[in-house]
C-alpha cells in the first residue's frame, strides 16, 4: 500500500466519521484491521488505548500514530492530513451556506437522524474496546473462568467505583490506567 492510497483511506474515514474520535476509530478498525489487514487487532487496540491517553482528539491521534507506525513521520503527516482535510472542507462549506438552509425540514431531519446513528457507532466502539480489554480471545479459552481477564476486570471495576464515588478527575484515572496497562498487561 502506498502513501497516496493511505491518504485516501484516511480521507474517507475523516469524511464519513461523523460523531467524533470513537466513530473514526471504529472506521479505522474496520478498514485497516478487517478489510486490508495492515495491522493486527491487538496492535490496533493498543494504539487506540495510547491515543485515548494522550492529549488531543482521539481520531487524529490514532491516525497520526498509525501513519507513523506504518511509514514513519511522513506517514503520520499523510494520515493526519487525510483525517483532518475532509472536516476542514466541510466546515468551510457549512459555514458559508448554513445560515441559508438551517431551518429547512430536510436539514433538521438529517441532523435528527445523525444523532442516534452516531450514538450507535460510539456504542460499537465501546463494545469492541471493552471486549478486547476484558475478554480473552476465543482460541485461548480453556474454561469459563478463563474467558475473562480478571486483573483487567478488577481494575475496571475499581476505576468505575472511584469515578462514581469520588470527585477525582477522570484524567487521573486515565493516567493510572496507562500505568496499569504498561506494568501489568
Amino acid at each position: 500500500m502506498n502513501l497516496f492510497f493511505l491518504f485516501l483511506i484516511f480521507f474517507y474515514i475523516g469524511l464519513f466519521a461523523i460523531g467524533g474520535g470513537l466513530v473514526a476509530a471504529t472506521f479505522m478498525q474496520q478498514v485497516l484491521v478487517e478489510k486490508y489487514a495492515l495491522i493486527s487487532a491487538e496492535k490496533f487496540y493498543s494504539m487506540l488505548a495510547i491515543s485515548e491517553s494522550t492529549p488531543g482528539p482521539i481520531g487524529i491521534n490514532l491516525a497520526t500514530y498509525i501513519g507513523t507506525e506504518l511509514y514513519g513521520p511522513i506517514g503520520g503527516i499523510v494520515t493526519t492530513l487525510g483525517e483532518v482535510l475532509p472536516s476542514f472542507i466541510v466546515i468551510i462549506a457549512i459555514a458559508r451556506f448554513f445560515a441559508h438552509f438551517q431551518d429547512k425540514p430536510a436539514v433538521k431531519s438529517v441532523f435528527a437522524t445523525l444523532r442516534p446513528a452516531t450514538s450507535g457507532m460510539v456504542l460499537i466502539a465501546l463494545i469492541q474496546v471493552f471486549s478486547i480489554a476484558i475478554l480473552n480471545p476465543l482460541d485461548t479459552i480453556t474454561s469459563p473462568l478463563n474467558a475473562v481477564k480478571w486483573p483487567s476486570l478488577a481494575f475496571y471495576a475499581v476505576c468505575l467505583a472511584v469515578l462514581f464515588l469520588t470527585k477525582l478527575h477522570p484524567v487521573f484515572i486515565v493516567v493510572v490506567g496507562a500505568v496499569f496497562g504498561v506494568l501489568f498487561l
